[in-house]
């Protein structure tokens, strides 16, 4: 293995150690000691390769919204009928709790610290998705109300259990297994919730 590869190989296991702490194991302020032990690296190979822990962070984030735009562009970049794009924006959104429980709460806690921002949908898109939201609701496939309630309640049945994933298996006596089984069940129930037919 060349010294380059060795280099490589080293940063995106820092990397990985690093989204595996925050994004599994919700473990959102582990200090760059924490990433280093769990990677089994010297902790100034970190800013070797990163210059700053807030550097690592805004790679992470960036990675992780990535994951949020393609799930969007689903539904944004899609000629399926409607159902069927929510449909897959569903399973693409599940499929990602299950291998990231924690990526949506990381994702809003670097907001509310002012760490990261970045608008994953541009005007004319969201425009689109009112429009076709709305020409659902005249069919009679979705219970009328305002566009942006769907999306709410969408993302809201969506994320929520992942982001009381800890209180949810506590206090209901969940396992991990569990929990990713149920994860794995709720495209159809979340299906059912928000189309009529």
């Amino acid at each position: 293995m060349s010294k380059q590869e060795k280099k490589d190989q080293t940063q995106e296991l820092i990397k990985q150690t690093a989204k595996n702490l925050f994004f599994v194991q919700g473990k959102f302020d582990a200090t760059t000691q924490e990433i280093a032990d769990e990677a089994g690296v010297n902790r100034t190979l970190i800013n070797y390769y990163f210059r700053s822990r807030d550097n690592l962070i805004q790679i992470i984030f960036d990675d992780a919204q990535k994951v949020e735009k393609e799930k969007s562009e689903i539904i944004m970049n899609s000629d399926l009928p409607f159902k069927e794009k929510i449909s897959q924006f569903i399973e693409g959104s599940l499929s990602t709790s299950l291998q990231y429980p924690y990526l949506e709460t990381y994702i809003v806690s670097q907001i509310n610290k002012g760490n990261c921002r970045k608008k994953d949908i541009e005007t004319e898109d969201l425009e689109k998705l009112y429009k076709d939201i709305e020409a659902e609701m005249e069919l009679g496939n979705i219970e009328k109300m305002k566009p942006v309630h769907f999306i709410l309640n969408m993302i809201a049945l969506l994320i929520f259990p992942s982001a009381i994933r800890p209180l949810f298996m506590e206090n209901m006596n969940v396992t991990d297994k569990e929990f990713d089984e149920l994860i794995s069940e709720r495209k159809e129930i979340i299906l059912n919730m928000l189309f009529k037919k």
